[in-house]
C-alpha cells in the first residue's frame, strides 16, 4: 500500500481531514518564501496529539538547530532545503527521525541512504516545491530503492502516477487546494483513497 503524505498544512481543520482521510503523515512549510509558511510554534501546534507522521520542511538549518526543533517540538520527520540540508538530514536520521531528502527529478539522481528516503519533486530554477507541475515520470520509473513522489500530484493523476513509477510515497499539497494554504477536503479524501488503493 502506497505511503501518503499531504504537506503544506496550515489550520486545524485540514489537519483533521487529513488524518481522517487516512494519510500517512501531515507536512508543515516553515520556508518564509511559501504562501503555506508556518513558523515553527504554529506547525507543533498543528502537529500536537495527531497519531501519524508529521514533517516539518526547513531552510537553511544548522543540524544542531535543526535536531533541537524537533526535539522541542515533537515533530516526528524533517523535509530539509537550502544550506546544511545533507548534515541536517544525515543527524536527523541518526536520531531516529523521518527525513524526507527533497531531490529535483533528472537522470541519474540515485538514492544516498544516509540523506534518508529521497522525495523526488519536479525541477525548478525559482522554486524549492509545490509548484503544481508534473515532471516527466520516465525520469522517476524504474527505481528500486524506497523514494516518494512529488510534484502536480492530484486525485486526477495519482493512480496514474503509482502505475507508472511505482513509488513507495507519494506527496501533495498545491494540488489538493481551494487556495494557497486552504486544502479542498474532497479532494485529500479522493487523493488519499485513491494512492492507498491503486
Amino acid at each position: 500500500m502506497t505511503w501518503v503524505k499531504v504537506c503544506g498544512l496550515t489550520d486545524e481543520g485540514d489537519v483533521a481531514a487529513v488524518v481522517a482521510a487516512g494519510a500517512d503523515a501531515a507536512g508543515f512549510v516553515n520556508i518564509p518564501a511559501s504562501p503555506r509558511f508556518v513558523t515553527v510554534e504554529r506547525a507543533a501546534d498543528l502537529a500536537q496529539g495527531i497519531a501519524i507522521h508529521t514533517v516539518l520542511l526547513t531552510i537553511d538549518l544548522m543540524p544542531s538547530d535543526a535536531l533541537r526543533i524537533l526535539e522541542e517540538t515533537g515533530i516526528s520527520g524533517i523535509q530539509p532545503y537550502g544550506a546544511d540540508s545533507a548534515d541536517s538530514a544525515r543527524a536527523a536520521l541518526g536520531a531516529g527521525y523521518l527525513v524526507l531528502y527533497p531531490q529535483q527529478a533528472g537522470a541519474g539522481v540515485r538514492s544516498d541512504k544516509s540523506l534518508g528516503i529521497p522525495l523526488l519533486d519536479t525541477p525548478s530554477a525559482s522554486a524549492l516545491g509545490g509548484t503544481g507541475r508534473v515532471f516527466d515520470w520516465s525520469l522517476a520509473a524504474g527505481r528500486s530503492d524506497r523514494f516518494v513522489l512529488a510534484g502536480g500530484l492530484g486525485p486526477g493523476n495519482v493512480a496514474g502516477a503509482i502505475d507508472t513509477v511505482r513509488p513507495w510515497g507519494v506527496d501533495a499539497s498545491s494540488g489538493l487546494e481551494q487556495s494557497p494554504g486552504r486544502k479542498d477536503h474532497g479532494m485529500v479524501t479522493d487523493f488519499i483513497t485513491k494512492a492507498k488503493n491503486t
